[in-house]
């Protein structure tokens, strides 16, 4: 497919919209994992109780916690049974290894019911844990709360049992019980949501599963369950996607963060069929579009580069824009087809862009952020770049 280039934008071109503080200006509250370094530089990272690489997803269940952090890069999952309230607080449950200074895949061991493979997405509601075990091709639920190390989930979902992790179980074609680079998850209201990336689709179950492999009720990105084509085997539409990651509701509303077509999918009401259209997309102008920034090299307020994360905070629907190393913020009433963010985290306006603002870490910069949860008024920003977990405050 051929795609015709606009005309690249010139920075000096100040976008019209002026950006409202998404959160603290003070930066974030507490940081944990990375600390800096003389001059900002991070230290080298090694597994413990307090450090963290390339986290990308993380989430309080609550205000008062637990907090729940994909340790990715470590391959591990940290719990902190209390919401922490200051910087680098070590936490208290792992699951993935065997103890705290370990790493590796699947603990340098085989598939197993305590191991995961680059874990990424993460999301709890109504006493429910989900956590997106991308290489392992599964979803793992838990259905109470973390009491040990290593406390076996009590549902699998993407593989037939704890010991198995093969794409699609190894078959070529998908079903609705299988899963392929599962990189993002959800829960509202009884329903889980999964990004099933690998498959460039999202999974639906109208209840939590309760049991090992349950089978989905509906998918988006495919006309069915048996097929996995970029963009629905068709060119750029309200149908299909290249990369689904992030996923929230807004009321009645579904949304959707396709990074690899760098938009946010809307349904104004959940789905009630496989294969469903969008509504709308945030972050292009059409719907068949799909190029970074709007093929420009700056951003603006309207623009997306390598979208994520999202979530919704209050009135808000806040997007982690990663490959801008940003977080925008668009009301909620005001969404539509190329809205325009109005709130802004990260950088100074939204024609910037740049890892850390092209400088050092800070406590209110960012680096690739890669997920983000609400949670009364703190963001959990998986600061994957900065190898940090941010507990953020809401600005004024």
């Amino acid at each position: 497919m051929r795609v015709a280039l606009k005309a690249p934008r010139s920075r000096a071109v100040a976008d019209e919209v002026v950006a409202r503080p998404l959160l603290d200006l003070r930066g974030a509250g507490v940081i944990l994992g990375a600390r800096l370094g003389q001059a900002g530089v991070a230290q080298p990272i090694a597994a413990g109780e307090a450090t963290l690489f390339g986290p990308r997803g993380a989430c309080l269940a609550a205000i008062a916690g637990p907090l729940h952090v994909c340790d990715t890069g470590h391959h591990r999952l940290l719990v902190w049974s209390d919401r922490p309230t200051e910087d680098h607080v070590p936490a208290d449950f792992v699951f993935g290894q065997p103890d705290f200074r370990s790493e590796g895949r699947n603990a340098r061991g085989d598939v197993s019911a305590t191991s995961l493979n680059v874990p990424t997405g993460v999301a709890a509601d109504g006493g429910v844990l989900a956590v997106a075990d991308a290489w392992n091709h599964r979803v793992l639920l838990w259905l109470r709360p973390f009491v040990k190390n290593n406390q076996v989930p009590d549902v699998v979902l993407g593989q037939s049992d704890c010991n198995s992790g093969q794409a699609n179980r190894g078959e070529d074609a998908p079903r609705a019980d299988t899963l392929n680079w599962c990189f993002g998850v959800a829960i509202d209201q009884g329903r889980l949501f999964v990004a099933d990336t690998g498959n460039r689709r999202v999974l639906m179950w109208d209840r939590i599963p309760s049991a090992h492999g349950a089978p989905a009720d509906r998918v988006l990105g495919q006309h069915d369950f048996t097929t996995r084509d970029e963009n629905a085997g068709a060119a750029p539409s309200a149908i299909g996607m290249r990369w689904p990651h992030g996923i929230a509701r807004s009321g009645r509303a579904l949304l959707v963060a396709d990074a690899g077509n760098n938009r946010v999918m809307v349904w104004r009401d959940l789905p009630p069929a496989n294969g469903a259209a969008c509504d709308f997309v945030l972050g292009q102008t059409q719907l068949h579009e799909v190029d970074h920034n709007q093929a420009a090299y700056y951003p603006t307020a309207a623009a997306l580069n390598m979208p994520y994360g999202l979530t919704v905070q209050r009135s808000r629907v806040v997007v982690a824009d990663t490959a801008n190393s940003r977080l925008v913020g668009f009301d909620e009433e005001a969404l539509g087809l190329n809205a325009r963010a109005s709130f802004l985290a990260g950088q100074p306006s939204f024609v910037d862009k740049g890892d850390n603002r092209w400088s050092v870490a800070t406590r209110d910069s960012l680096c690739w952020p890669f997920g983000v949860a609400a949670m009364g008024d703190t963001l959990a920003v998986a600061d994957a770049g900065n190898n940090r977990v941010l507990l953020w405050r809401v600005g004024p």
